[in-house]
């Protein structure tokens, strides 16, 4: 039995018709098209499904859809300064670092990573090393050998100083 929900996805409302055990990730994914919510385990072992709800960073496959309806939802489509409305406002500070110090390959990881540290910066705005390794511990990368997205993280961390 499906159920309409309203959604705050990325500062603008939007319904979806869903079923009570629809997973967060999934809405976002088919019924929203916001394709750089990545699904990569359904465990919640992974972190590429990462989003901001009402600000903290949350595995949105472990989010029941439902319980998110009131809540304010950020997707990294929603971090570009245009809100991701699709103009041509640039990148969000991290996304430009992840970009300059190459803290991404294949790119799978890198929204969930992303999403992480806007959660962990918005807490911590001078990490050290040690803080930024151990907030980002949830969220797996098979390529980079995470080096270059503490480097990243740390460079958003400066140029918001």
């Amino acid at each position: 039995m499906k159920r309409s929900i309203i959604l705050n996805v990325n500062g603008a409302a939007r319904t979806a018709e869903v079923e009570p055990r629809a997973l967060l990730a999934y809405v976002l994914r088919d019924q929203l098209d916001l394709t750089g919510t990545h699904i990569g385990c359904d465990t919640s072992q992974c972190g590429a499904c990462t989003v901001l709800l009402d600000g903290r960073a949350v595995k949105s496959c472990t989010v029941l859809a439902v319980q998110a309806e009131g809540r304010k939802i950020t997707t990294i489509e929603g971090l570009a300064p245009d809100g991701g409305r699709g103009g041509r406002g640039g990148l969000h500070p991290l996304q430009q670092a992840f970009w300059e110090k190459h803290g991404l390959q294949c790119g799978f990881c890198t929204p969930g990573m992303i999403m992480t540290a806007v959660d962990l910066l918005s807490s911590k705005p001078n990490p050290t090393d040690a803080e930024i390794r151990h907030a980002i511990e949830g969220n797996l990368c098979r390529c980079t050998g995470y080096q270059n997205i503490v480097a990243a993280i740390q460079a958003a961390a400066a140029a918001g100083r």
